[in-house]
């Protein structure tokens, strides 16, 4: 069998996040592979909610989008969307949500909202969606993105949703009563945040990867935890399942 993909590795790494039981709000795309492939290992009673309106899911292929019929398919509840956030995330049943991002910055903060100035900007994103409610109300967030320097500025174009705000305790100072983001997961490595000063530190390099590579792909400093980890290969069998029933075209892992 050949060794892991990078991007095999980053759906192997979200899915180590999920614990059994855990309820996790969750798009489509690599979130989605990694919670079912959770749920097929270690965690199979984890809950998948999708903003669509969709409770306990157990999609029998890849959905193409939120909207994809395949998701209510055994699912325990199908609901109005408003609901899926009233009850859901507003009632503090979200235990885990996944994230995708333009921009980050040190803070875990993020930018989904336009590139360059506002008024006038490069390029303007698809917006919040329902991304600012997640990163404030789930206990705590996964956020996935391939790692470039443009994505990972000093400082962001726009804050769409507050991470760790500006460090410290400053989130909790906004009233926020969540953890907030708890791992970034790249296609170079895994990130978490130092307990006091809430700045995102390198934990892992993935196998291949050096750290110089991943210091040109950051537009800060980097912090990087003592001793710097290797992340740990996938099991065999936890390739066939990427790779043979979960995504067998390679639509999402290439």
């Amino acid at each position: 069998m050949r060794p892991a993909s990078l991007s095999e590795l980053m759906a192997v790494a979200a899915a180590r996040e999920i614990r059994d039981q855990d309820v996790v709000f969750v798009g489509v795309g690599l979130p989605n592979l990694a919670v079912n492939l959770a749920r097929r290992t270690h965690a199979p009673d984890a809950q998948l909610v999708y903003e669509s309106g969709v409770y306990g899911a157990r999609p029998a292929r890849q959905p193409l989008s939120i909207g994809d019929p395949s998701l209510a398919t055994g699912a325990i509840q199908v609901m109005p969307m408003a609901e899926t956030f009233t009850y859901f995330l507003q009632g503090g049943r979200i235990d885990v949500g996944f994230l995708g991002a333009a921009q980050i910055d040190r803070f875990g903060n993020l930018n989904t909202t336009v590139i360059g100035d506002y008024e006038k900007p490069t390029t303007r994103l698809p917006g919040a969606g329902g991304a600012s409610e997640i990163s404030w109300l789930a206990r705590r967030t996964v956020i996935l993105l391939p790692q470039k320097r443009n994505k990972f500025p000093e400082r962001l174009d726009f804050r769409t949703s507050v991470g760790h705000h500006t460090g410290g305790g400053s989130r909790e100072a906004l009233g926020s009563k969540t953890a907030g983001p708890s791992r970034v997961i790249t296609n170079l490595g895994v990130y978490g945040f130092d307990a006091s000063s809430k700045e995102m530190e390198l934990h892992a390099l993935h196998p291949g990867v050096t750290l110089d590579e991943v210091r040109a792909e950051v537009g800060w400093e980097l912090r990087v935890r003592e001793p710097l980890e290797t992340t740990e290969a996938p099991e065999p069998e936890t390739l066939r399942l990427l790779r043979e029933e979960l995504d067998p075209k390679g639509v999402i892992l290439g």
